[in-house]
């Protein structure tokens, strides 16, 4: 049974950064699909990062590209997602979530995710 736990949101100026994390537990595969989402106020979820644990291989929603940056633990089965130059816009819950099978983009569906972290940038 997967199970995700994010953790690290909180409440930050603009212009601050941030890192969450996520734990991943349960899960019996070596080649994977990780990707953090986030779901603003009114808006539709958004995928932000994907990370293909076999080969390392990262891709970014334009939104944040050059100024987010996803990664990960091996040894300690954490996900994480650097935040950086943060603005107004950012405020969301953030997700992260995994995918088992058949490709690793921001355009897939993911079957497991964690509960969210609040991102909150004033």
């Amino acid at each position: 049974h997967v199970q995700l736990v994010e953790s690290g949101g909180g409440s930050v100026q603009a212009g601050g950064s941030l890192k969450l994390s996520c734990v991943v537990t349960g899960s019996t595969y070596d080649r994977y699909c990780m990707a953090w989402f986030r779901q603003r106020p009114g808006k539709d979820r958004e995928a932000l990062a994907v990370l293909w644990i076999g080969g390392a291989t990262t891709t970014y929603a334009d939104s944040v590209k050059g100024r987010f940056t996803i990664t990960r633990d091996k040894a300690k089965r954490t996900l994480y997602l650097q935040m950086t130059a943060l603005k107004p816009e950012d405020t969301a819950m953030y997700f992260c979530a995994v995918r088992h099978t058949g490709g690793c983009s921001l355009s897939l569906s993911f079957g497991f995710w964690g509960q969210g972290t609040q991102v909150t940038v004033s």
